[in-house]
């Protein structure tokens, strides 16, 4: 039995050899017949086959190159200061957009350091700018209405006619000009807050109307700079109230009313129908408010100041012989941008700020452009730096006249009164250094009003929906001494997904 298997095995074994033999076999008499002329376009095809894939990579590293070389330029084009190469740059393109979440394009700083001095001991305050043009500035005092039938209650910015508007942009030695405070306008002080800011000389200013924000308290303030500034919260009533429900008011001998380092200044009756613009009127007219002070700070609300404000001072004003300092804005340097943005973002009512950007167009304001005197046209108006000469009282003055006028974003006016006033010079300074001065907490609720949402101007016919301010933006609403049909507002691209 062993024998026989083994037999079997032996078997198996040679017939697998001759198998593959003849398969050998086989496989060379077809190469051979290859050879021989019937199968010669295999080779072909093999070479064929190989240079086409070759090709292709070839092709496709190529244009990986161009494209690489395309994006190199992009980047190079937009950060050149060649403005022939950076008006090719599409600054809202995908491509950059692409890049930035790669990050491999260089993103413009949230903060940076500020070149502060590094005592506020130190400083020595400079004299005081001497007034030129204009040497005197008076105020409109009392509401003039003009020949209206019907004598209304007087209006805080008062009935400022086409012609005051357009002859107080024309400077002299001696001017007088609409300025807020009318008589029996609204938003009067309490006798023991007018007493006590008589004093003030150097003046932090804030606010809080409509009980959207609590008082946040400065610090890294030097004990100079608490003798020597006086720190103002403007409110409201119904901030008030709010105030004191959420934190605690200490009331001092003289009726005066304090949260930590803050003198709360209770503003009566307020003007506005409008909050918004009701904060606008300790923000702009900060001089008419407390006219005794010589310097002021003005910051939002919302803010936590964190820098010493002799500090900030002498870095914005004094070392650059400066008398006003603003921070340009982030993304936005055209008005028109910046209206843009208002109306997506529903800040306010659409057909009302297409009707304000086109009034502006008309009277000649352009779009930005790096020829202009200014680094931008929109500033980020959180901080404002002054100091008080009659100049840029004047300024503030045409510049919160335009905000009682048209619609309260200020951001709109402030480039517009710029072009209109070209003897006013100012510092607007990096927006790193803006966001380095204070620490930004929410409001505590979310403003909102009806109006923000308006489309269209038929919504505002007969008011029967309250949605026309009756005390401000009356130039809206009163017939322009001009055709505004046949403007046209220039066309804006979108520079950022914040903006």
């Amino acid at each position: 039995m062993e024998t026989e298997a083994q037999r079997l095995l032996s078997l198996r074994a040679s017939y697998r050899t001759e198998r593959g033999n003849r398969n050998a076999g086989t496989k060379a008499d077809e190469t051979d017949v290859s050879a021989n002329g019937k199968g010669i376009k295999d080779p072909l095809k093999m070479v064929w086959r190989r240079g086409f894939i070759r090709l292709v990579l070839v092709s496709a590293i190529v244009w990986m190159l161009l494209i690489l070389f395309a994006l190199l330029f992009h980047l190079w084009s937009c950060h050149s200061s060649i403005s022939f190469l950076s008006a090719l740059c599409k600054k809202d393109s995908k491509v950059l957009g692409i890049l930035d979440t790669m990050g491999l394009t260089t993103k413009q700083q949230h903060r940076c350091s500020i070149p502060l001095m590094d005592d506020p001991d130190a400083i020595v305050i400079p004299k005081r700018t001497p007034d030129t043009i204009p040497k005197f500035l008076k105020y409109v005092l009392e509401d003039d209405q003009g020949n209206a039938n019907e004598k209304s209650q007087p209006l805080f910015g008062g009935h400022q006619s086409w012609k005051q508007r357009e002859n107080s942009f024309k400077l002299n030695t001696t001017m007088k000009v609409h300025c807020g405070c009318m008589k029996n306008g609204g938003a009067e002080m309490e006798a023991v807050d007018v007493k006590y800011a008589k004093k003030c000389r150097f003046v932090v200013a804030s606010g809080i109307f409509d009980g959207y924000d609590t008082p946040h308290q400065p610090y890294n303030i030097s004990l100079r700079s608490r003798k020597l500034f006086c720190f103002l919260m403007v409110v409201d009533e119904v901030s008030l109230d709010f105030i004191k429900q959420n934190v605690t008011v200490r009331e001092a001998s003289d009726g005066g009313k304090w949260v930590g380092i803050w003198r709360l200044v209770t503003l009566h009756h307020p003007p506005y129908d409008e909050p918004r613009r009701n904060g606008k009127v300790p923000k702009i007219l900060t001089h008419r408010l407390f006219p005794q002070a010589q310097y002021s700070i003005w910051i939002d609300g919302k803010m936590e100041l964190i820098v010493d404000p002799l500090l900030i001072l002498e870095r914005y004003l004094w070392r650059g012989k400066h008398t006003f300092a603003i921070a340009c804005h982030k993304h936005h340097r055209s008005i028109y941008e910046e209206a843009d943005a208002i109306k997506r973002r529903k800040r306010y009512a659409r057909p009302l700020i297409d009707l304000h950007m086109k009034i502006y167009h008309y009277e000649g304001m352009e779009l930005w452009s790096p020829k202009k005197r200014t680094i931008s046209d929109v500033p980020e108006g959180a901080v404002i730096i002054r100091e008080h000469t009659t100049m840029t009282n004047l300024f503030s003055c045409l510049w919160f006249n335009e905000v009682n006028l048209f619609t309260p974003r200020d951001q709109l006016s402030f480039g517009y009164v710029v072009y209109r006033l070209e003897e006013f010079k100012f510092f607007m300074f990096p927006n790193c250094e803006y966001n380095s001065l204070f620490i930004l907490h929410r409001h505590t609720r979310e403003h909102s009003s009806v109006v923000e949402w308006v489309k269209s101007l038929d919504e505002f016919k007969g008011n029967k929906t309250g949605l026309k301010e009756s005390r401000g933006g009356l130039g809206l609403w009163t017939p322009y001494p001009g055709d505004l049909n046949s403007v046209q507002l220039p066309s804006v691209k979108r520079t950022s997904p914040a903006g």
